[in-house]
Parts: structure tokens; C-alpha cells; sequence
């Protein structure tokens, strides 16, 4: 699978972070099978797509916490969180500070 490819694959994710990205659904963007996306996106990116997409919704929602006055609960609904409790510990374990700390914060980087 060429590089172009993978991009293909990481600006699939990025434009469609919001609408639940799966593995089977970027396949089918792709072209590939999901068996075949799966092993050659995790062997060029590192990491499996799943971990991939976790990381990529914290960042989004890191970005919006920062630029928005949006309510945390609704950031956590629209980077698929159950509630704004789990979103918190996601954020709070990458990030090591609550969405709140970071949105009082700007002295934090992003």
C-alpha cells in the first residue's frame, strides 16, 4: 500500500472524526478490505487504527476546548464520549489536566 494511501486514510479519519469513524467504513472509501486496511494502516502508523481514532478525537477535542466556550458536556457528546465523566478521565489521562483545567489554563500548551 503506497504512503498516498495511508494519507488517504489519516485525512479520512480527520474529515469524518465527528461521524464515527470505523475501520469498515474507511475500507470502503478506500477501496480495500478492512483486514488489509487494518494490518498496513497499523504498520505504517504504529498504532492500530482503533488507538489511532481515541487519540485523534482527544486532539479535536483538546482544539475545541481550547477555541470554543462550548459546553464541555456537548464536546464530549460530539467526540462520541457517553458523558462528560468519561471524556474528562480520557482528556485528564493524555493530557494530565481536566477539560476544565485546560480551557482556565492558557498557559498550557496545546
Amino acid at each position: 500500500m503506497s504512503s498516498k494511501v495511508i494519507e488517504n486514510m489519516v485525512s479520512w479519519i480527520d474529515e469524518n472524526i465527528t461521524n464515527d469513524p470505523t475501520l469498515e467504513k474507511m475500507a470502503d472509501y478506500i477501496g480495500y478490505s478492512h483486514y488489509y486496511c487494518s494490518a498496513q494502516f497499523h504498520e505504517a502508523v504504529g498504532i492500530t487504527f482503533k488507538q489511532y481514532v481515541s487519540e485523534r478525537k482527544l486532539v479535536h477535542a483538546l482544539l475545541e476546548v481550547r477555541e470554543s466556550k462550548e459546553k464541555l458536556l456537548t464536546i464530549a457528546l460530539k467526540y462520541g464520549y457517553s458523558s462528560q465523566a468519561a471524556f474528562t478521565r480520557a482528556f485528564a489521562g493524555n493530557f494530565g489536566c481536566t477539560p476544565n483545567q485546560y480551557r482556565k489554563d492558557t498557559k498550557l500548551p496545546a
